[in-house]
């Protein structure tokens, strides 16, 4: 008897490849690259500030490893290259962020607290958002990068 994914399996071969990959990289990979922009474009002070008033140590050399994890992290998931690799301190950051910022604010990552004639005002957000990148992150290097990523190019070209 054939079972209902073996059957969609043998109707669809290509669904045996990791096609899910492909939008996880890419929202993950542009989250990571728009968070680490933002940061560079504010000025990568204004970040190291925030970051000593947290009480990290070195703020400065963690302002820029933070960015550049983000924006050169962000752009490897997008191309798929090294992703497992490049998914531990991409991880690092969020586990530093969520400790750091987001667990006093609790899970949700919207916290609607009024609506005037300005629009929506919202209250500090959760960790809800950083699981959602950890989770991401993890299925990318438990499954794998999918087709169209460089991981698979470079092993391709090993054989």
């Amino acid at each position: 008897m054939i079972k209902l994914t073996d059957r969609y399996s043998l109707l669809f071969p290509a669904l045996r490849e990791a096609w899910y990959a492909i939008p996880l990289r890419l929202i993950v990979g542009y989250g990571f690259m728009e968070h680490g922009y933002a940061k560079l474009a504010r000025g990568p002070d204004d970040f190291a500030n925030i970051l000593h008033a947290l009480g990290m140590p070195a703020a400065t050399v963690l302002s820029w490893a933070t960015i550049l994890v983000e924006l050169l992290g962000g752009l490897a998931v997008i191309v798929g290259a090294y992703i497992p690799l490049a998914s531990v301190p991409m991880m690092s950051v969020l586990l530093v962020a969520i400790i750091t910022v987001h667990l006093p604010n609790g899970f949700s990552s919207i916290k609607l607290q009024s609506v005037t004639a300005a629009g929506a005002h919202f209250g500090q957000p959760g960790y809800e958002t950083d699981l959602l990148y950890l989770a991401g992150l993890a299925a990318l290097v438990l499954g794998g990068s999918g087709p169209f990523a460089l991981d698979r190019l470079r092993r391709g070209s090993r054989q």
